[in-house]
């Protein structure tokens, strides 16, 4: 939320409709091409075209990709609380964290949100619940995660980075006061003016400046031209991902959006 954040571009690859060695492939691409965060989904089932093609599962694949790359952020963009256990989540963050640190730091973003997809809980075997009883289960599992990583041995190598998804005013958002260092949602450029004031507000209820968050915001859906882009820079977006679907992940308008990235760094 402040105008020195540096732009960050993620690309979302979005594991559907392709083999696994085409993702592989992608990833490695995209660190290449010098994209600053890649990430999946958390879903057990296409999102979009055949709701019954290829898919594969999110966390075990992200094991491959902390140790394939060398630079590049990863995560799930985001990850579903109602499938884990919260203790087990921070165990497996923190592993991830450590597979990828390659001498250094970690690399992994902790990605989270509190499901909204039924067929993948009706599938799975989870409770779906409603919307107001599974960001209840968030909220009581976000402390828990946090208290798992001081107690793990090794600990976690950095503070992992907290992503929460959503834009709901009454708990979402009170949620990603208190625990976020990036929030991530679908908002318009006109209407973020509005849920960063409520924001803001959660931040002072519960004693968090929220000028230290990262505000992060999507280039798909059909917006994916400059002066979309441009808006939402201008209210506060700093990281910006684009969604790529299997079987191919066409990475054509990538460069140009790498540029982008580069002359808002200046």
């Amino acid at each position: 939320m402040t105008s020195a954040s540096p732009v960050r571009l993620g690309l979302q690859l979005q594991p559907q409709h392709a083999h696994y060695p085409a993702m592989r492939d992608a990833v490695l691409r995209a660190e290449d091409l010098g994209v600053d965060i890649v990430f999946n989904w958390d879903h057990f089932f296409p999102l979009t075209g055949d709701r019954d093609g290829l898919h594969f599962e999110a966390w075990t694949m992200l094991g491959a990709w902390a140790e394939q790359t060398e630079r590049i952020e990863f995560g799930t963009l985001v990850s579903c609380n109602s499938y884990r256990n919260a203790d087990l989540q921070a165990d497996m963050a923190r592993t991830l964290d450590h597979i990828s640190a390659k001498g250094g730091e970690g690399r992994f973003i902790f990605g989270t949100g509190s499901g909204w997809f039924e067929r993948d809980y009706d599938e799975y075997g989870y409770d779906f619940g409603t919307p107001g009883t599974r960001l209840n289960a968030l909220a009581a599992a976000l402390p828990r995660i946090e208290e798992r990583w001081t107690k793990l041995n090794p600990p976690p190598t950095r503070k992992i980075p907290v992503m929460i998804g959503g834009k709901g005013e009454q708990k979402t958002l009170k949620i990603v006061a208190r625990h976020a260092d990036i929030w991530h949602s679908f908002v318009s450029p006109a209407d973020l003016p509005h849920k960063l004031s409520v924001l803001a507000q959660w931040g002072e209820e519960v004693g968090r400046d929220v000028s230290e968050i990262t505000v992060s915001n999507e280039l798909t859906r059909g917006r994916v031209d400059v002066e979309y882009a441009d808006a939402l820079y201008d209210a506060g977006v700093r990281l910006f991902t684009l969604g790529l679907s299997g079987p191919d992940y066409d990475f054509a308008t990538v460069p140009e959006w790498l540029a982008w990235r580069d002359a808002k760094n200046g």
